[in-house]
């Protein structure tokens, strides 16, 4: 399999802090995401390389097993196991897998199928090979209403249907690891992984990127000049704004909390961010005119 740097996926360094990874994440997620490049598969391909590469170097213990291993990081516990194995039965006089020695720059791969490949021994007879099953790959489609809280979702893989929790905030083009749902191992070996992408559709006004939505609003000249009290949209319900008066075109506001959720952050949420867009005034009536012409002079 080839080697996939995640580090460089995410333009870090491996010292980077946990800081830096989620900064960088979000960066490129802001940058890359498919409601931002609606045709642009080259654009998709990375959004979802650095969503795996923020999967695993965002959580502690994947990205120790990522540091030693590298691209066999999910086999690190067969890799232990294996060297403990090889401890026992290489004392004698035999080389020995044990010691301070790193594995950091090896081929762990190779070092795997020396180790079972040639089908091993046990007590001095040949003992059966295991192999992980094979993992699995199912695509869901969401709208975009469903993923403002955890809901539970039916899948059908064909030979079995699973019931599993979807947590809220998932993100289009995501995609997650259900262990152990995947093809039967060989040999007793551990079954193979389901990996579950997400589409998101998004048929609302409001553009998302991360946990953030984006949207226009519209409002009148008067509003504009003199402020006034004003209703908006947002995915849970309508609220009332107060417009200031004075307020120009493209003016951004912030609402806390109006976003969607964060995912797996329980009762988090991102922002909405809306921009006035002033809406002028038309037909204009010979009166209105002649009362527009006079606060010009006014001016």
């Amino acid at each position: 399999m080839e080697f996939v740097d995640y580090y460089k996926i995410l333009g870090l360094d491996r010292k980077a802090s946990q800081s830096d990874i989620k900064k960088a994440y979000r960066k490129l997620a802001r940058k890359l995401h498919p409601d931002l490049n609606p045709n642009d598969k080259e654009a998709q391909r990375k959004f979802q390389e650095a969503n795996e590469a923020n999967e695993v170097l965002s959580d502690p213990a994947k990205r120790k097993k990522y540091d030693e291993y590298g691209k066999d990081w999910e086999q690190a516990e067969a890799f232990e196991q294996a060297k403990r194995s090889q401890r026992s039965t290489s004392r004698g006089g035999r080389t020995s897998y044990g010691g301070s020695g790193s594995y950091n720059t090896g081929d762990f791969s190779d070092f795997f199928e020396s180790m079972f490949g040639g089908g091993g021994f046990s007590g001095g007879g040949r003992r059966s090979v295991q192999f992980k099953g094979q993992d699995l790959n199912a695509t869901l489609k969401l709208n975009i209403l469903d993923i403002l809280e955890d809901q539970k979702q039916t899948l059908d893989l064909g030979t079995k249907k699973i019931r599993i929790t979807i947590p809220a905030g998932v993100e289009d083009g995501q995609t997650i690891k259900i262990s152990g749902y995947g093809g039967e191992g060989v040999n007793g070996g551990p079954k193979g992984d389901l990996y579950l992408t997400f589409e998101i559709k998004n048929n609302t006004a409001f553009q998302r990127v991360g946990h953030d939505l984006y949207v226009n609003h519209p409002i009148t000249l008067y509003e504009a000049v003199l402020g006034g009290e004003i209703e908006v949209a947002t995915l849970t319900g309508k609220v009332k704004l107060k417009v200031k008066p004075e307020t120009q075109n493209d003016t951004k506001v912030k609402l806390k909390g109006k976003g969607t959720p964060i995912y797996k952050q329980k009762g988090k949420y991102g922002n909405l961010y809306i921009t006035y867009k002033i809406s002028m005034p038309q037909n204009l009536s010979a009166k209105e005119k002649e009362l527009f012409q006079q606060l010009k002079e006014l001016r």
